[in-house]
């Protein structure tokens, strides 16, 4: 990845918040390249590897459930660039047109088969796709939907300045966000209030620290603990 000079940013990026984490990330551009290069041979090698799953999947969702097998979805990442996500579909046809953007475990649109494909987070193997092409990498904060990254606050945009990932440290530390979501549920609070106000501030918290932890060191470490 290279980044970009701050002038050439867009505009909602060109804040003294994002310019505290641009300067830490301006020090750290061959850590920058380095995870590109990681990104780029590790996607590829396990796009390989993987395929016999890709195909073993892609034939059981197909004989689950009408629909097509991966689930493709608009997200943002680096600069806020526009992306189209890459998803074993684990819910019904047109879910998102049947209720929230956010899923939650005891959700009804979940398929049978999609259920035991989350439980394993085997939905999120396509990603490799977006991380090759380069829209995502393999450690970074997970990519939004337009709706929810349009409430970050001027730090919460810092980061966007490193492209999406599919794990980090806030995934880690968040992989019961089921749960925390259905106890304020149950208190008669919206799906989006919670999301916008109580989980995606902490979950931001972890993702501005890595920014100022990052190296390629600390990237391998997160996908270890993630694979633990």
């Amino acid at each position: 990845m290279i980044l970009k000079s701050y002038q050439k940013l867009p505009e909602d990026l060109q804040n003294e918040e994002v310019k505290r984490y641009y300067d830490i990330l301006a020090k750290k551009k061959v850590n920058l390249f380095l995870k590109r290069i990681f990104d780029i041979i590790m996607s590829f090698i396990l796009l390989v590897i993987l395929s016999p799953i890709f195909l073993v999947l892609s034939i059981w969702i197909k004989l689950d459930s009408k629909g097509p097998v991966f689930y493709r979805q608009e997200r943002i990442t680096t600069y806020g660039k526009k992306f189209r996500i890459f998803k074993f579909r684990t819910m019904v046809q047109d879910a998102d047109k049947k209720g929230s953007l956010i899923t939650l475990g005891q959700d009804t649109r979940i398929t049978k088969i999609g259920s035991k494909i989350r439980k394993c987070r085997l939905d999120e193997i396509p990603q490799l796709i977006n991380i090759l092409k380069g829209d995502m990498s393999f450690v970074g904060t997970r990519p939004e939907v337009t709706k929810y990254v349009d409430k970050y606050n001027d730090e919460m945009k810092a980061t966007l300045l490193m492209p999406a990932g599919v794990t980090s440290r806030a995934s880690i530390e968040y992989k019961n966000e089921d749960e925390i979501m259905d106890t304020f549920l149950n208190k008669g609070e919206k799906v989006d209030d919670i999301y916008i106000e109580r989980v995606l501030p902490e979950k931001m918290k972890y993702n501005l620290e890595y920014i100022e932890k990052f190296s390629l060191l600390e990237d391998i470490k997160i996908c270890i603990k993630t694979i633990i």
